[in-house]
């Protein structure tokens, strides 16, 4: 199942992002989840929205049971990609789902659910049916790498502020009669979680960025900038300025950026 509302994602850019991703994931989440997992000697791990399959790369070598790895994604090509790319070892199989129609049934016999760089792109009773479902079904979820709308560039620019809102306001777009969350999904899937009675637990996990991660900055700063700019048109003039100056930074090896993320780790 499909739906034409809901944002793409491009195979490219995961795949530039994934080494980010895997510095940045937060390590005291996994080491929690490796304690309740110490006893296990098989894991079945369900992993909503995988793109390319990153998640299994970094997170399944991190518990020593084998694992079964469900893979849920609406593309078919992304599909495709996390099964001929899953660590050696372990198993896979795919359900070609829209997230928001997740049930606490699909989850019969899991011991994790995981997802990255997802919920951002959710809606609040998207947000909600992923809670609903892991609460009934008494399964962890290890949500990873979402957006909270925070990001800083060195050295500062005068613009910086202005792009970073519109592009959290690009974030926060109605696409169809989708409201999307954006950097507003931590909190509401916390509060998702709360009212079905599973504590959350936050920690950090942001991207830091220099002159070795020249593509990935690169292509972050364009998409970033190009979607300030759609949401808020009047910038586009002085947009052209601002991307020069950046862009020569980024070649020169000059410019840094934090960009700021959090995992949230849901314990039933």
């Amino acid at each position: 199942m499909t739906s034409v509302l809901m944002p793409s994602v491009s195979p490219n850019w995961l795949r530039l992002r994934e080494a980010a991703d895997g510095a940045a994931r937060s390590a005291e989440l996994v080491a929690l989840l490796g304690e309740r997992f110490a006893a296990a000697d098989r894991l079945v791990i369900h992993d909503l929205g995988c793109g390319t399959g990153a998640a299994a790369r970094w997170l399944a070598p991190q518990f020593p049971a084998t694992q079964h790895w469900i893979m849920w994604d609406r593309d078919a090509d992304l599909l495709g990609a996390a099964m001929s790319g899953k660590p050696a070892g372990i198993t896979g199989a795919t359900r070609q789902r829209d997230i928001g129609t997740l049930r606490a049934a699909d989850l019969a016999g899991a011991d994790l659910v995981t997802a990255s760089a997802l919920i951002d792109i959710l809606t609040v009773a998207e947000i909600d049916a992923v809670a609903a479902a892991c609460a009934e079904a008494r399964v962890p979820a290890l949500i990873m790498l979402s957006v909270v709308g925070r990001v800083e560039l060195s050295p500062a620019d005068p613009f910086d502020a202005e792009v970073a809102a519109a592009f959290n306001a690009h974030q926060r777009r109605t696409v169809g009669e989708r409201a999307l969350l954006g950097p507003d999904a931590v909190t509401a899937l916390s509060d998702a979680f709360a009212r079905h009675g599973v504590a959350v637990t936050l920690r950090p996990s942001p991207w830091e960025l220099g002159a070795d991660d020249h593509d990935l900055l690169t292509t972050w700063f364009r998409e970033w900038l190009g979607a300030a700019v759609e949401q808020v048109p009047a910038l586009g003039k002085p947009a052209e300025g601002y991307a020069r100056r950046r862009l020569a930074e980024i070649a020169e090896g000059r410019l840094t950026a934090t960009v700021h993320h959090v995992d949230l780790l849901a314990m039933p």
